[in-house]
């Protein structure tokens, strides 16, 4: 939470802008912002004591990003995805990296290899600590690693922009023991043909895994839904 004593709103190093969406950001994705709740832009200006042009703006930067909805007469909303559209970010997400990662392959240094089995060891640690939103973002963090050496960072933006929608459902399935241990097994495995070279492995098992976390997370929201 920025520290609202500061003149300037208490962020620092970044602008106004970027660190109310990134604070609107991460209350989304945590799930604080629930589905479908109002977002006001009166009411966060105050709350971060900034004026209303930079929450709008972050607002716009949100909504650019599929998090936020804007409605006439009702303003910003947190979005909410159907079963479809959850299967559609998948399905694109499947696509989009089983190319980064087999172009990214063959050209991985030695430290990026490194810097990702470091972020799995910090993702265990997380996991064991029921650090669920630490999670997401080591979650995401280890991915991009894996697909920096690819040289595509358009690609990686709509990535980027893929994760931050998914995230916040994939946090609430994290609650699922067994959830977590299917990925944490798989992102070892991952990374180890990474390590081999092994193009086709990696991206066999890349497909499968994202595969099984949308089909895992559809069953676990039917059955919450249920409930």
């Amino acid at each position: 939470m920025p520290d609202t004593n500061n003149k300037s709103g208490g962020f620092k190093r970044q602008t106004i802008t970027e660190a109310v969406a990134e604070a609107l950001r991460e209350e989304i994705l945590s799930g604080q912002q629930k589905e479908g709740a109002q977002l006001r832009q009166d009411a966060i200006a105050s709350r971060f004591n900034v004026s209303r042009i930079p929450v709008r703006e972050a607002l716009r930067q949100l909504e650019a990003e599929g998090l936020v909805t804007f409605y006439a007469h009702k303003g910003a909303v947190v979005s909410a995805l159907s079963r479809d559209e959850i299967r559609e970010l998948f399905d694109v997400r499947r696509l989009l990296e089983g190319d980064l990662i087999s172009r990214a392959i063959p050209r991985m240094p030695p430290e990026l290899i490194q810097d990702a089995e470091n972020i799995l060891n910090r993702y265990d640690v997380a996991l064991e600590n029921g650090e669920i939103s630490l999670w997401g973002e080591l979650n995401a963090e280890f991915h991009h690693i894996l697909y920096i050496a690819a040289e595509r960072p358009k690609t990686l933006a709509i990535v980027q922009n893929l994760h931050n929608n998914i995230d916040r459902y994939l946090r609430i399935q994290l609650h699922s023991a067994g959830a977590r241990a299917k990925a944490r097994d798989d992102h070892w495995d991952l990374l180890k043909f990474c390590k081999a070279g092994d193009v086709e492995s990696a991206t066999d098992l890349l497909d499968r895994h994202i595969e099984a976390g949308c089909e895992n997370l559809i069953e676990f929201l039917d059955e919450q839904s249920v409930g």
